[in-house]
């Protein structure tokens, strides 16, 4: 969708990112999100649309504030619905802003009923960002104490006299291997929470792309899928050689376009800073909705701004941040024990409220 039709259909924009935290330096950007109802065409034709986030450097606009501010993403209701239901902490965040430039009265009523997005779910979801931004410093901090010294080859890996199965190959494979799985777990429909876990909530097919295939499920995955021996084995030493080559052109990326300022930092810290900063920031904020059934974004009102600022500094070591994170997440197990807060989502409720505001909004 062009930009002037995505902006006249906009419901809400707030200032997220740095200035939402209130962790903004003079230098930070400027990130703007919000949320526009698409027209009749996108819910009763074919034409499908989740975002906007591109053409605020080079279309037209109604909000001249949004030019050239290439950070900035509109998210289409119904995808904002669902990425709410799910309890994503990036979205989530959207309707606790302080500043929202843009708010229609249909925006408004959405932001009066945020409240029904909250569940105990928040404790698995950010938890799962923090922990994504643990393995991003891992990665890091083993690139910057022991940094790849040259390109994998698939001989290093066996595979002399074979060629490797390539990506495409490798995915076909596993996305087979994926649905046998779920195959075998689907009897547990009627265990409601398990079934739900074990075919929603772990990412099987992510696990089973991103992770080597181990000696150990070698036997069973060539039994479930009564594959040859000799491709089993192959499958495993190209998985291994892929997985070592996407590693490597990760690492030559993040070597060429890291920011010059926050390379030195990490160099001189060991570890990088600001994911350090984030899953802190995570954490605190999954224990805080858990804690009071309220999203607290700005850290100046929560009273750990300047802590947060002084991980981003380099003022605490890779020990000390590990440490809050690892007493945190104790926390965190604690408090949802004992949370006031559903266990998962009024889904009724927020599918009510999705066509309420397609309603209001019309057409």
């Amino acid at each position: 969708m062009q930009r002037l039709e995505v902006e006249s259909r906009t419901i809400l924009i707030g200032l997220a990112g740095s200035h939402g935290y209130g962790l903004n330096r003079p230098e930070s950007d400027l990130d703007y999100r919000g949320v526009f109802i698409a027209g009749k065409s996108y819910y009763l034709g074919l034409d499908k649309v989740e975002q906007k986030d591109t053409g605020w450097d080079t279309e037209p606009g109604i909000f001249d504030f949004l030019n050239g501010e290439k950070d900035t993403v509109i998210y289409e209701l119904k995808k904002f619905i669902q990425l709410l239901a799910g309890a994503n902490p990036n979205i989530l965040e959207l309707l606790w802003l302080k500043q929202y430039p843009v708010q229609t009265p249909v925006g408004k009523y959405l932001l009066e009923h945020r409240q029904i997005f909250l569940s105990k779910r928040v404790k698995h979801t950010y938890s799962g960002y923090a922990f994504a931004q643990v393995k991003k410093i891992e990665s890091h901090r083993k690139w910057l104490l022991d940094p790849p010294q040259e390109k994998p080859t698939p001989e290093k890996f066996g595979l002399i006299a074979e060629r490797p199965l390539n990506r495409e190959e490798l995915h076909a494979f596993l996305e087979y291997l994926y649905s046998l799985l779920r195959g075998k777990i689907e009897y547990l429909s009627e265990a409601q929470e398990l079934h739900q876990l074990l075919t929603g909530d772990i990412d099987y097919k992510g696990l089973l792309k991103q992770h080597n295939l181990t000696d150990d499920v070698i036997e069973y995955t060539q039994n479930l899928t009564n594959s040859r021996g000799d491709f089993i084995k192959l499958l495993q030493k190209s998985q291994q050689y892929q997985n070592a080559l996407r590693e490597w052109n990760a690492y030559q990326s993040w070597k060429t376009n890291r920011n010059p300022t926050r390379a030195g930092m990490e160099k001189q810290s060991g570890f990088d800073l600001k994911h350090a900063m984030h899953c802190i920031r995570l954490l605190r904020s999954g224990l805080e909705i858990l804690q009071s059934g309220e999203v607290f974004v700005d850290r100046r009102d929560t009273g750990d701004a300047d802590e947060l600022k002084a991980i981003i500094n380099g003022e605490f070591t890779y020990e000390q941040v590990t440490k809050i994170s690892d007493d945190l997440m104790a926390e965190l197990d604690r408090a949802y024990d004992i949370s006031s807060l559903p266990h998962h989502p009024d889904l009724a409720a927020i599918n009510q409220l999705c066509m309420d505001l397609v309603e209001m909004q019309g057409w």
